[in-house]
């Protein structure tokens, strides 16, 4: 499981030129989902990202989480973060769990984060939608986790 978490002041997903979900302060996942991925990746990652510390406090230091400033969080699917490196220009995506199986585990990771946040303030794009997302880094911040 590969996740690139951005410290966001906006974020928006629009599919087909509509608006799908926007957030306001908070942190914008984008989730890759490879093969042997599971349940309790998910769960590690979604506590992860929950209590990461990246919001400042008052003196200016990273040293508050998303909870704690009761911040919103948007989840992206992203099968492209699951590239393979190897020789030549053309990315391999071998890696990618297979679709059906990719998208229990994005709604799995959703409902993770909801049961363990408050479920009014998670948002998140449409499963293998073509999407356009729109974003404003705080920092910028931007952290990559992989489990």
């Amino acid at each position: 499981m590969k996740v690139v978490i951005q410290r966001v002041s906006f974020a928006s997903v629009e599919i087909e030129g509509d608006i799908y979900s926007k957030i306001s302060e908070g942190l914008l996942v984008f989730l890759g989902v490879e093969k042997e991925d599971s349940e309790e990746k998910a769960d590690y990652m979604a506590r992860k990202i929950i209590d990461l510390r990246i919001f400042s406090d008052d003196i200016g230091k990273m040293n508050l989480s998303v909870k704690q400033i009761k911040g919103e969080l948007m989840v992206i699917s992203q099968f492209t973060l699951c590239t393979l490196e190897k020789s030549g220009n053309r990315p391999s995506f071998f890696n990618a769990e297979n679709p059906e199986r990719a998208e229990k585990l994005y709604e799995y990771f959703i409902s993770r984060l909801k049961n363990n946040y408050i479920s009014g303030n998670v948002y998140s794009g449409k499963f293998a939608a073509l999407m356009k997302i729109n974003l404003s880094n705080d920092g910028p911040v931007t952290i990559i986790l992989e489990r």
